[in-house]
């Protein structure tokens, strides 16, 4: 059996929510790249970071292990390990708290806010639920259990101790993780609900909305539920069994009742970044399950709420972005947030 080399710790100072690019260089049997800079050059050529690794390069950002400063120069060394920080733009700060609905030894869970992201991806790095709770709780190596969409709100959970990690990654894998959502939509007397909806879903790298494939074998299944009308919204339970990206703002969108404020569906309007006004009407409401880890039997509940429920004009007029946690706008004695 071919045993994997042990990557040397990183030589990188750490910063709070950004965790530093490693890279091993490859085998180089054709002698293609004489030297590091040569290799990198290759590595993101037709990219943005073709600039940005140039700079760090002359910046002497690019450390090998042991904090060696790398240069373009210097030879190539296939299976040589060497680390960088990229470089990112600032990011608006999403000014909405995150509660805390359990901590214990071993798992965290939190209702985390529209807006959010749940983990460093793309231009979010700093502003994510992973970098801002490591440095509020103190908790350098949380880690996710799970992702939750920037624009949805509710429960995440997170592992504590990273010899846990894989067992809490595994219940997600292995669907034993109960999930509930709520959304917000319009009512349509003349759907038939609850039904369970089936599709081939795909999402293509670098493409913002998801589609449906018409007959294809189905790899997406959501149990749509309606628990209460109000004039013309409908208030949902979503029960997703599979796990695709967006699936059930894609479902929702299918069944003609498109979940408000949303802004891929069914027509892509891309809001900017930092317009906080007219939140996605989707909440991660429950998970229920197993804890692997103790074996105790749990199930939580968010405490956040959908603002439209409550005043759907004032959300629909809102200009004020603001500093209120959208989860709450409009809806005046939000249940706390609990472990039943």
């Amino acid at each position: 059996m071919r045993r994997r080399t042990q990557a040397p710790p990183s030589p990188l100072p750490q910063v709070a929510g950004i965790d530093p690019v490693r890279l091993r260089l490859p085998a180089d049997p054709d002698g293609r790249w004489p030297d590091l800079g040569g290799y990198l050059a290759a590595r993101y050529a037709g990219t943005r970071g073709a600039e940005s690794i140039a700079h760090l390069l002359r910046a002497g950002r690019v450390l090998g292990p042991g904090g060696r400063v790398l240069r373009a120069q210097d030879p190539y060394e296939p299976g040589a390990y060497l680390w960088f920080h990229r470089d990112m733009e600032p990011e608006p700060v999403v000014p909405f708290p995150i509660r805390v609905v359990h901590r214990d030894a071993h798992l965290l869970v939190v209702d985390k806010p529209h807006f959010l992201a749940t983990t460093p991806r793309g231009s979010h790095i700093t502003q994510t639920a992973l970098a801002r709770l490591r440095t509020e709780l103190g908790l350098p190596e949380l880690s996710p259990a799970h992702r939750l969409d920037r624009l949805t709100a509710g429960l995440v959970m997170f592992s504590i101790r990273p010899e846990d990690r894989g067992a809490y990654q595994l219940l997600f894998q292995e669907r034993r993780v109960l999930k509930q959502y709520e959304a917000l939509a319009r009512h349509d007397p003349a759907l038939a609900l609850p039904r369970t909806v089936r599709s081939h879903i795909e999402k293509a790298r670098g493409v913002m909305a998801a589609v449906e494939v018409p007959g294809a074998q189905p790899n997406a299944e959501s149990l749509v539920e309606l628990l209460d009308t109000k004039g013309e919204l409908g208030r949902y339970r979503l029960t997703p069994h599979t796990g695709r990206t967006h699936q059930l703002r894609v479902h929702m969108n299918g069944l003609g009742l498109p979940i408000l404020g949303d802004p891929l569906y069914p027509q892509v309007t891309d809001p900017a970044p930092d317009d906080y006004r007219r939140p996605l009407q989707l909440l991660a409401r429950t998970v229920s399950f197993t804890d692997p880890v103790t074996g105790v039997a749990r199930r939580f509940e968010s405490g956040l709420g959908l603002g439209a429920w409550e005043d759907l004009a004032g959300w629909r007029g809102s200009e004020d972005p603001g500093h209120e946690d959208p989860g709450h706008a409009g809806r005046p004695g939000a249940r706390q947030p609990t472990e039943l």
